[in-house]
């Protein structure tokens, strides 16, 4: 599950800084905001990057990406078995729409994400469709053999 999590933390990370750039942020801001967890609404508002909260709000997007690929890595291996890439995907985005609905409909608002604060809805599409091609592609790779 870690391994699985660590590939989904870091290209939905590389998302978020991307879909950020092009919102004209500074590189920083949308992995700030899972800081707010400790650090209220500031963390909403610092673009720039920091110890406080660029390293705290990655490692906070790192330790929940790890949550859910442990989740997925022991409920999707039931029904994805051995069909392939394509199966591995379908339940990594799976995954990836579940965590968006729990992060965004189901969390209070100190503890989510906060992405929202910087992306528009299509880039959130986007950063959580990263995640679940992370979570599916290292699923698959480590399952093909």
């Amino acid at each position: 599950g870690a391994g699985l999590g660590a590939v989904a933390s870091v290209l939905s990370a590389a998302a978020m800084v991307a879909a950020g750039g092009q919102q004209q942020r500074g590189w920083a801001a949308t992995l700030n905001t899972p800081s707010q967890w400790l650090w209220g609404e500031e963390a909403r508002h610092v673009e720039a990057a920091s110890v406080r909260h660029t390293a705290i709000g990655y490692a906070t997007h790192h330790g929940s990406s790890v949550l859910w690929a442990v989740l997925h890595a022991r409920y999707a291996r039931g029904w994805v078995a051995e069909r392939g890439l394509a199966a591995e995907l379908a339940a990594g985005w799976a995954a990836g729409a579940l965590a968006c609905f729990v992060d965004y409909r189901l969390t209070p608002r100190r503890l989510q994400p906060g992405f929202d604060a910087h992306l528009p809805r299509r880039s959130m599409a986007g950063v959580y469709a990263a995640f679940g091609v992370g979570l599916g592609l290292a699923s698959w790779l480590l399952h093909r053999r």
